[in-house]
């Protein structure tokens, strides 16, 4: 090959089983599919999200190959990268063969390749063409791309409830540093590896969010995101990690704070800190290469635009705060917190009623237009770091437990609602709507599709 360069592929859990389904029935003969895969292109990177699993049918699209054992049929295939072509799509071609925990391309794919994909470049017209092969276990990549160069797989991500990962051929990772002796003995130097190899973006650096930020970088993520657009308040001190008295003096950002927090407790962090609302276009457009998202800001439209990430880009997320609602005469009517897993193709916070459009509306308006409109500026509410910190914790634990694949894939992503006054906790499995305005015509579509940012 010309290039050693590196692609992910990322796929849901749902399409991941419908391509080893297809090509591993149990009977040991060799299947193939096309994926239509949303683009992603972050600076020299690529990443390749499964938008759909065209199966091909032996016999008809699946035929008797003129150099290999089977091919997958010439109309079959320009049905499938003219319709990528249209819909600005990679376009992967699959095939299985037998081997487990590693696999490679035969000479006969290689050669098929150099024949066809050139002409399959002129057709895409500036979309990436490939190809995977399967094991049971393992993947292989071959994508080219319309500069000339080809790459190979870094990564093959299946998302789902926890986060799998699979590879051309087993990994060997590097052992970690006395530093994580401890909670290595628990995730082993692998999974330490992978969190030191991520790219996590946490929405928010208040009460919830400052807490969420300190956990992962002491657990050892490599790359951390914090995105917020406000100062430091006097009132903000009771439960924002690392701020000081100073800092409201002189008026600190609470990205600068984080930075400067988490950076004392880990100067090889890599801290990317963005002064800004996740809701404008130039924030949200710096998140789509994240590996997982944590969102802890509490306005509808943040709500609205990681949601429409979670999905557009197969970014597994988890949204999460605390709730204090008082009653009458100083009582409290109720205190809880909540951690809801956003997972690609699952229910969505529109699917589930957790996005008001009515709020939305008000929240586009400035200060000035509500009060003359009656609508007022809301009131702060309630905050103990407690709480926070329940919410936090819960939610830094399942990122743990997720996304480095440590416990069963089976059940649902749940959401978690933590009641403090009746000592009760509840799992609620989120409701998925087939008709849903949001995640159906998101899934996987990169940079094919706007995202519902306003400009700034």
């Amino acid at each position: 090959m010309t290039s050693q360069q590196t692609c992910e592929i990322i796929i849901t859990h749902e399409d991941h089983n419908r391509v080893m389904t297809h090509l591993f029935p149990g009977d040991h003969d060799e299947y193939g599919a096309v994926l239509r895969a949303g683009i992603v292109s972050c600076d020299t990177r690529l990443r390749l999200l499964v938008n759909a699993v065209e199966r091909a049918r032996v016999g008809t699209d699946y035929i008797p190959g003129k150099y290999g054992y089977r091919a997958l049929d010439p109309s079959f295939i320009h049905r499938q990268i003219v319709r990528c072509r249209n819909e600005r799509m990679a376009y992967l071609a699959v095939h299985n063969h037998s081997s487990d925990t590693s696999v490679r391309f035969s000479r006969v794919d290689l050669d098929s390749h150099k024949r066809g994909y050139p002409a399959l470049l002129d057709i895409g017209k500036g979309i990436p063409v490939g190809a995977l092969v399967f094991g049971r276990r393992a993947v292989a990549a071959d994508v080219w791309m319309p500069d000339g160069t080809r790459r190979v797989l870094g990564s093959y991500r299946v998302v789902g409830q926890t986060i799998r990962r699979l590879y051309a051929n087993p990994q060997r990772a590097a052992m970690a540093g006395t530093r994580f002796d401890r909670q290595v003995r628990m995730l082993g130097h692998a999974g330490q590896a992978v969190l030191g190899a991520s790219k996590v973006a946490v929405v928010g650096l208040g009460g919830v969010g400052s807490l969420v930020a300190e956990y992962l970088a002491r657990l050892g993520v490599g790359h951390l995101v914090l995105v917020d657009p406000d100062e430091i308040e006097d009132t903000n001190l009771s439960r924002v990690v690392g701020a000081t008295l100073l800092d409201v003096e002189t008026k600190q950002f609470k990205t600068q704070i984080a930075v400067r927090h988490l950076g004392e407790a880990r100067p090889d962090i890599r801290l990317e800190a963005i002064r800004g609302d996740v809701a404008s276009e130039s924030v949200a457009m710096k998140l789509r290469d994240c590996d997982f998202i944590f969102l802890a800001a509490d306005s509808m439209r943040s709500r609205l635009v990681v949601n429409a990430l979670t999905h557009q880009y197969l970014i597994p997320t988890v949204q999460m705060g605390a709730k204090i609602r008082p009653g009458v005469s100083g009582s409290i009517e109720d205190a809880m917190c909540a951690v809801r897993k956003l997972r690609p193709g699952t229910g969505c916070l529109w699917c589930n009623g957790l996005i008001d459009g009515t709020q939305l509306a008000i929240e586009a308006k400035t200060d000035e237009e509500r009060k003359a409109q009656d609508y007022g500026v809301r009131e702060p509410n309630p905050s103990v770091i407690t709480l926070n910190a329940v919410a936090a914790g819960h939610a830094a634990n399942d990122f743990l437990f997720d996304f480095l694949d440590l416990r069963p894939t089976s059940g649902d992503a749940v959401y978690q609602h933590h009641h403090f006054l009746r000592s009760t906790s509840q799992n609620v499995v989120p409701r998925k709507d087939p008709n849903c305005r949001e995640c159906g015509k998101r899934l996987g579509m990169g940079d094919a599709m706007g995202l519902p940012t306003v400009m700034g």
